[in-house]
């Protein structure tokens, strides 16, 4: 297995040798030093409310009670949020994290098409400006192929005379910013948001989790090579279900503790846990390249959907313990 691995960083690394790593030219703004002093000493968590559900595409809404009670049980153990989007109730989400003592909040816009959103999230920067240094400008939208890279570079750039003073990025998966065509967008991004899933590699089904935590220190250092700003793991985990696919809660808390053994957060390299609570209703959501129920993915929770810990939550210490 960790031979497969290595081959794995040397194909990622030969596409990125023969370049010199892209840099943002531009000035880095204020919040980027917020967003690695936490990614250095604290812990960033991936987060979208419980409360938020989609049926047959429509959204129930979040409300502040929700949104706080929520955070309450995270805040002993996180004290940065990265979000999906600035809708359905999401936008408060900065609200309560200030009340909450939060260092850091990176707000995503879902549809940054939509200007309603777009607003909502620098609204959200506006009243909590101490803690929102950042905008998501899309969620996997090249992979899905619903956006291009051009579209998302151009939009990014576009957003910049707004969100001055706020860091800027968009996320997807680790392979879409490998490729010379990707260098534009890294040249825009003040950092990066890449999602690194071991479990949907070919190999995964008889990894250890030693190869699983492996293979993400590998792709960071592959990232690295091609770009040379903060690079933070927005998602990265494993789901806790079903039993009959090999996910178990034992696995997933096996895989944090070895991938925390590992990569050892810094300034210039950190992960956020995938994600917060559990979302059953998505095994029946659609995804990119997915029509049928995926059972796995309604249980990525570190807490289950009532708010109760797994062993992996169970096994982080307190942020104030260290």
């Amino acid at each position: 297995m960790t031979r497969r691995i290595a081959m794995v960083a040397l194909l990622f690394a030969s596409a990125v040798a023969s370049a010199a790593p892209v840099c943002h030219q531009a000035p880095s703004p204020p919040a980027l030093d917020t967003i690695r002093a936490v990614m250095a000493t604290g812990r960033f968590i991936a987060y979208q409310p419980s409360q938020i559900k989609f049926h047959n595409g429509v959204a129930t809404q979040a409300d502040e009670t929700g949104i706080e009670a929520d955070l309450k049980v995270l805040r002993p153990f996180f004290d940065g949020l990265v979000t999906y989007s600035s809708t359905n109730g999401a936008e408060k989400v900065a609200d309560v994290a200030a009340k909450l003592g939060f260092r850091a909040v990176i707000p995503g816009v879902w549809s940054f098409d939509d200007p309603r959103e777009v607003q909502n999230a620098l609204a959200a920067a506006r009243r909590q400006p101490r803690i929102v240094v950042g905008l998501s400008i899309g969620n996997e939208r090249i992979f899905a192929k619903e956006r291009s890279i051009e579209a998302i570079t151009s939009r990014i750039r576009a957003l910049r005379s707004q969100a001055q003073g706020l860091a800027l990025t968009t996320t997807e998966p680790f392979h879409i910013f490998i490729p010379p065509d990707a260098r534009p967008l890294l040249g825009e991004m003040d950092f990066m948001l890449a999602n690194v899933h071991p479990v949907f590699q070919p190999w995964f089904g008889g990894a250890k989790d030693a190869d699983a935590a492996q293979f993400v220190v590998n792709v960071l250092g592959d990232l690295a090579r091609g770009y040379c700003g903060p690079i933070l793991v927005k998602e990265t985990g494993e789901p806790t279900a079903p039993a009959n696919l090999g996910f178990s809660p034992q696995r997933q808390a096996g895989f944090f503790a070895e991938l925390r053994h590992r990569l050892p957060a810094s300034r210039e390299r950190a992960f956020a846990y995938f994600s917060a609570f559990d979302a059953p209703w998505r095994v029946t959501d659609s995804h990119p390249g997915v029509t049928t129920p995926q059972p796995q993915e309604g249980s990525w929770g570190l807490w289950d959907e009532n708010r109760r810990p797994k062993a992996a939550a169970r096994e982080l210490a307190p942020l104030a313990a260290r």
